[in-house]
């Protein structure tokens, strides 16, 4: 869920001189610490006067404590004439917090020198610092003057670099990275690089109506005035100031027409981050933002500064590592003028590496299309290679307007709508309802609990196991005859049959199958799913539950994507594929579970379900493609409070398969969260059979 708080940059962080790390630890009085050879040795007493060295060493230990004013008090008194207090911290503050220096090491280079009767020493030091560039290294040599029987530093801005003259600046320039593309699977971009027309004022030419103007300039952008008069109340803004108000998508072209009738307008065009799919893939791609303190203080170290984004939800988030640029930075002695005299350190640009996804991008756009109108989901993948073909969450958002910038008011209208376009329904479970129905078969066939040719008998539209079930009955819709097997079960949706089949199968076999299929376990995919359940305490706590879940209802919660790989078993020999949604130029596919169901029983089940479809009294009839034979099976789950409920909504549910070796392979789904007054199960099937036609043309 995307957070609010994000949209605006971050401040700088607070000052870290608490969190630097010190060169030298605090030493107990009168104690002497020998450092290695070459290094100082550090004395700390009561009374006693210390050596040029020594002060050297203290004085590098305060820089990197970040204490500039205890710095300052072991200046010469003729330094301190030249820069006061404040000055000197002021200077050395916004060089090393600028830089970002840290671990600052010193190291003497030979002996300390002494001059004029030893009122001057001279102690040569290496120096060696991180900083947000690089690693600095530096030889350097510090003078020191006996004043009152002490050495105090003689200082001049030389001390913090030997180029860095009092007159000169350290100059921190930085290279923006750009970030990584997320390419579809012919290469189409999904998110990347593009050009979007930046629109802003200049205030001085808004005329005489000026807050007509405003508002004109609000209505059309989706704004409030009071939006645009803040970002007009800015304290750089001056007369001929341009100041950005928002950025638009460059195929807007008749709201770009509108404002720049308004006086004042001004439109740019400017290098952005943009979602050639819109809303047909917000949730599958995600969106940026600006990285937040938390992000900042938990990814130290990463190559993360004020200024980046990061992936907030989708693609964008799973491929972080991957997506992130890295911006270069130069750390420059520059003179009054500005002119370079030295460069300290060089970080270049670290780009993005681009990512390829198994989206089909056509195939997304057409599954949206078709499930637009509805909060429901659809997914789409290759049976054979688990490659994802598409997944789409309906309604959708446009992760543009993340980038572009949201209005309070649209982020209101967003949260507020009742059928949650911010929500992402592929990534959450579902109960399946009678789409279900192939995994009980496969399991009953498998386990021998289920002869298929077998007559279980007729029992009516209504049927309960014996009197201790109360008033609770299991109902069918269709009454189809009295040859109550498998394949007819399947055919017509009988959920009768298919509660009884479950009772025979016994809670044990079937908690079994669902542990083989992946039940309560993390689904190994990239966007990280949740995974599916069979119940909340790991039990089927009763026999109408048992019954229930035989036709997918129960406590059976299942993830469409899950759901598209436990129906490739079906084609196969009963082996679930494993999803994915990294393309691959040789896909090979990989099976995630292996041997659910034998290779007979994925027939037999197959070849039932194909039924479902191509016989014309079948539930699926309505998804036939002609030339293209496909397996499937319609569901519709219903939620209510009890069995006389007549309020509860209907998810409406279509699952479908090609068969045959064909040059592309697809399993699809489809789930619309209340069809009861749609024409149930049926309005998905249409919907779903559009998405694989379009596919297969």
């Amino acid at each position: 869920m995307a957070d609010r708080k994000a949209y605006q940059r971050n401040r700088r962080r607070k000052k870290r001189g608490n969190q630097r790390k010190w060169i030298v630890p605090v030493s107990i009085a009168a104690v002497i610490v020998i450092a290695g050879a070459g290094c100082f040795a550090v004395w700390k007493g009561f009374g006693v006067k210390a050596a040029p060295e020594e002060i050297v060493q203290d004085y590098f230990s305060l820089v990197n404590e970040g204490k500039y004013e205890e710095m300052y008090g072991m200046l010469s008194d003729k330094s301190k004439e030249k820069i006061s207090k404040k000055d000197f911290v002021t200077r050395n503050e916004n060089i090393y917090e600028g830089i970002d220096a840290s671990d600052v090491k010193v190291k003497q280079k030979g002996e300390t020198e002494y001059k004029d009767g030893r009122k001057e020493a001279y102690v040569s030091y290496s120096t060696n610092m991180n900083t947000s560039a690089d690693e600095i290294s530096f030889e350097n040599k510090m003078k020191l003057v006996k004043e009152e029987k002490a050495y105090r530093i003689d200082w001049d801005s030389t001390l913090i670099f030997p180029a860095l003259k009092d007159e000169y600046k350290v100059q921190i320039s930085t290279q923006p990275a750009v970030r990584g593309s997320i390419l579809d699977r012919n290469g189409g971009l999904l998110a990347g690089q593009g050009t979007v027309s930046e629109v802003g004022i200049v205030p001085g030419k808004l005329g005489d109506k000026k807050e007509e103007a405003i508002q004109k300039i609000a209505d059309n952008l989706g704004m409030t005035a009071d939006d645009i008069d803040q970002k007009l109340s800015a304290s750089y803004v001056k007369e001929d100031s341009f100041v950005p108000v928002k950025e638009i998508s460059k195929d807007q072209k008749e709201v770009e027409e509108k404002l720049l009738k308004i006086p004042g307008i001004m439109i740019n065009d400017k290098e952005e981050r943009v979602y050639p799919l819109g809303a047909a893939a917000g949730h599958l791609t995600g969106y940026v933002q600006a990285v937040t303190a938390e992000d900042l203080e938990k990814l130290k170290g990463k190559g993360y500064n004020e200024n980046s984004v990061i992936g907030k939800a989708g693609l964008e988030r799973a491929f972080e590592e991957e997506l992130k640029a890295v911006d270069g930075h130069s750390i420059d002695i520059v003179d009054a003028d500005g002119v370079k005299i030295e460069n300290l350190a060089l970080k270049p640009a670290e780009k993005g590496k681009d990512v390829k996804v198994t989206i089909d991008s056509l195939m997304q756009q057409k599954a949206y299309e078709q499930f637009a109108s509805d909060p429901g989901t659809a997914a789409a993948m290759n049976p054979k290679t688990g490659e994802v073909l598409a997944l789409v969450s309906t309604p959708g958002y446009d992760p543009n307007e993340f980038i572009m910038g949201m209005s309070d008011k649209r982020w209101k209208e967003l949260n507020d709508d009742k059928n949650k376009p911010l929500t992402n329904r592929w990534y959450t479970t579902w109960v399946p309802g009678s789409t279900f129905k192939a995994v009980t078969a496969a399991i009953g066939v498998d386990s021998g609990k289920i002869k298929p040719d077998e007559n279980m008998g007729y029992v009516g539209l209504k049927w309960q196991k014996d009197a201790s079930w109360g008033d609770y009955f299991v109902t069918t819709l269709t009454d189809y005859g009295q040859e109550v097997n498998l394949e007819n079960a399947l055919v017509y949706s009988d959920n009768i049959y298919f509660a009884r089949a479950s009772l025979a199968i016994g809670e044990d076999i079937e908690k079994e199958y669902f542990k083989k299929m992946g039940f309560d376990e993390e689904i190994p995919f990239e966007l990280g799913i949740v995974s599916s359940t069979y119940d909340d305490d790991d039990k089927i706590d009763s026999e109408i539950q048992l019954a229930d879940t035989g036709y997918g209802q129960g406590q059976l919660l299942v993830n469409p994507i899950h759901m598209l790989s436990m129906y490739t078993m079906f084609v196969n020999a009963g082996n679930m594929i494993q999803p994915t949604i990294l393309y691959q130029d040789a896909p090979q596919g990989k099976i995630w579970k292996e041997g659910v169901v034998s290779a007979e029983t994925a027939e037999l089940v197959k070849n039932d379900l194909v039924q479902v479809i191509e016989n014309p009294s079948g539930t699926g009839a309505k998804a036939k493609i002609d030339g293209l034979y496909m397996l499937g099976k319609t569901g519709t789950a219903e939620i209510k409070e009890s069995q006389d409920d007549t309020n509860g909504v209907e998810r409406g549910w279509f699952v479908c398969e090609t068969i045959e070796d064909v040059e592309r392979p697809v399993v699809a789904a489809g789930m619309v969260e209340d069809v009861k007054e749609k024409g149930g199960s049926n309005y998905v099937t249409e919907k779903v059979r559009e998405i694989v036609a379009a596919y297969e043309q």
